[in-house]
């Protein structure tokens, strides 16, 4: 059976059919998902989850797909959307959000509430579910300093609550990556109380500093590597004579070497094959292995 009769007659949330992930992903690739489904409610996820189980098929957790390379033309599973998790509340210094709340959006609604410790994440165009799998972070700041606890779908879709020192946060990695069938559903945050003028105008220099150092006109993802200790990945990238460097469409931005963009009609193999190039070329320039911090589907 196919995906698609498997899934008619289940009722589980807002179906997509063999649909382009153009609009689901940063990079805008043109990858076309067997199915995208969204879940009402946890018994809904549950019940897709089940279903997915029964049928041996594969699943992926798909936030704001801005940390995401399908480096395949036809992605043959079922990409997931928690877009209906969704509630806040905030209680003291504490913001209890559902996963698949808007970081950007989250971060502002802190800085109104005069709460500080989530700016690093102004600039962060992923989900609060996403940020919490993949450790987000930016300006030597990350999730793992912020997030007190985890509400978390176990393998056996029982839910329980994961702290802090149980979730192995470290430099862009988290235990939920190395343990891809928990899924998150809610997080605790703990954040400090602050000046709202004084966490706008953090928001707003790093605005203007993204702005400025970023091809933020280009559909992207973000760093693509992570920063060897004591050094950046731009550094590398850039004093190897690799900026302006591409594969198709997929262009190694002359203005940040961090950066891969699409220039128009890239594909997710466009864009391994580049990360690939710039892995073997800094590592026979410097004899370091840079690691990628975005996730690559196939």
């Amino acid at each position: 059976m196919t995906i698609k009769e498997i899934f008619k007659k289940v009722k589980c949330g807002h179906k997509e059919y063999d649909v382009s992930l153009k609009k689901y992903t940063t990079y805008k690739l043109n990858t076309i998902a067997r199915l995208i489904v969204s879940p009402h409610n946890i018994d809904e996820l549950k019940l897709v989850l089940t279903t997915i189980k029964n049928n041996n098929l594969n699943y992926k957790i798909l936030g704001n797909g801005s940390n995401l390379i399908f480096a395949t033309d036809i992605y043959e599973g079922i990409l997931i959307k928690l877009n209906d998790l969704n509630d806040l509340k905030i209680k003291g210094t504490r913001i209890i959000v559902g996963a698949g709340y808007n970081l950007v959006k989250l971060t502002m609604k802190a800085a109104s509430e005069s709460l500080t410790g989530l700016e690093f994440a102004s600039g962060i165009p992923g989900t609060v579910g996403g940020a919490c799998y993949m450790n987000a972070g930016a300006y030597k700041s990350d999730m793992g300093y912020i997030v007190e606890s985890v509400k978390v779908l176990t393998p056996n879709l029982e839910i329980i609550t994961m702290m802090n020192n149980e979730l192995d946060y470290h430099y862009r990695s988290s235990f939920f990556q190395k343990n891809k069938n928990y899924v998150i559903l809610e997080a605790t945050l703990h954040l400090k109380k602050g000046k709202k003028e004084a966490i706008m105008a953090v928001i707003n220099d790093r605005r203007e500093r993204r702005i400025a150092s970023q091809p933020l006109e280009y559909p992207n993802a973000g760093s693509v590597f992570r920063n060897p200790e004591n050094d950046f990945a731009g550094r590398l990238i850039e004093e190897s004579g690799l900026k302006g460097t591409h594969i198709g469409d997929a262009y190694v931005s002359e203005k940040h070497a961090n950066f891969i963009i699409n220039k128009g009609n890239a594909s997710g193999k466009d864009i391994k094959k580049l990360i690939e190039k710039i892995k073997k070329e800094v590592k026979e320039k410097y004899n370091i292995e840079l690691k990628v911090e975005q996730e690559i589907i196939e």
